[in-house]
């Protein structure tokens, strides 16, 4: 395993040029943080804070694009993902960061192809690298990535409309994984399923962060998603960092007053389970007749 770093972002900007009527728009400004081999990088923040744009970026699925195209640039600073510089970066480079780095983007279930079984949506990267690779082969890849995340053989056969939406999230995650990524770049990968099947997504996520050569950045407003599956935490606000470091001590020690909110948001509503046991005692006075 190389020790250089999977990700090194510096003094990072980005914003979306001028388009007709549209004002040009500074997405990411001043985004500064390096991430190891072997861990995984949270991000929240609210709506409109860059998250998805910094997913987008480091996934190397949006730069550059031609003049005539809408989409991020790099605008100032650098992001090198993989030892790969993606400023300015040239065909060739992007092509070997998009395939050793699996991507799945916000409202992944929804960009599964409609007229395609499942097993040929996941087999879909593979085939666009080699179309001359062995369809048997591409089949048994793909029975291995729904066991990896926990659906059974049956679903191959289906389409995305016979599935519900944890399943087809689930087939997206199959999907990203299935060139066996170094590193995978998730948007909310949790969105949209429910309990039981968050559960086995973050366990999935949590399987992944045990292998010392495969990291991560996973894009979440899911509290669980950042305490099980991630090792330090970037919180952005109106494209600018405002934390960073292991989710509970930035969430401890706010050094910015929308942490400070989000650790207050997110707290447990412990003063009123302490007071119901007060009320009781008062109502139980009353009752006996003591009014001291």
């Amino acid at each position: 395993m190389s020790s250089d770093p999977a990700i090194v972002v510096s003094d990072l900007s980005v914003e979306y040029p001028a388009r007709g009527p549209s004002a040009s728009c500074v997405a990411l400004r001043g985004v500064s943080f390096r991430l190891e081999q072997g861990q995984v990088l949270g991000v929240l923040g609210e709506t409109g804070s860059g998250k998805s744009t910094l997913a987008q970026v480091l996934s190397g699925r949006v730069l550059p694009p031609r003049s005539s195209e809408a989409g991020p640039r790099i605008s100032g600073g650098e992001a090198s993902v993989l030892g790969h510089p993606l400023r300015k970066a040239r065909k060739r480079d992007l092509a070997e960061v998009t395939f050793h780095v699996g991507y799945l983007p916000q409202d992944a279930a929804a960009t599964l192809e409609p007229t395609m079984s499942v097993q040929d949506n996941v087999t879909l990267p593979i085939f666009e690298r080699d179309e001359r690779y062995p369809r048997r082969a591409a089949g048994e890849r793909a029975a291995t990535m729904l066991d990896t995340v926990h659906l059974p053989l049956s679903v191959l056969s289906k389409y995305p409309y016979e599935l519900s939406s944890g399943q087809r999230q689930r087939v997206a995650l199959a999907r990203a994984l299935v060139l066996g990524p170094t590193m995978l770049v998730a948007d909310e990968p949790t969105a949209g399923i429910d309990a039981t099947v968050r559960d086995a997504v973050i366990d999935l996520l949590g399987q992944l962060r045990e292998h010392p050569d495969f990291s991560a950045v996973v894009v979440s407003h899911d509290l669980a998603v950042l305490r099980r599956a991630t090792d330090v935490s970037l919180v952005l606000q109106g494209g600018r960092p405002v934390g960073y470091g292991p989710i509970e001590e930035v969430l401890a020690d706010p050094a910015h007053p929308f942490v400070a909110g989000l650790a207050r948001a997110l707290k447990p509503p412990q003063q009123r389970t302490e007071r119901r046991p007060q009320r009781a005692a008062r109502r139980g006075a009353e009752v006996t007749g003591d009014r001291t």
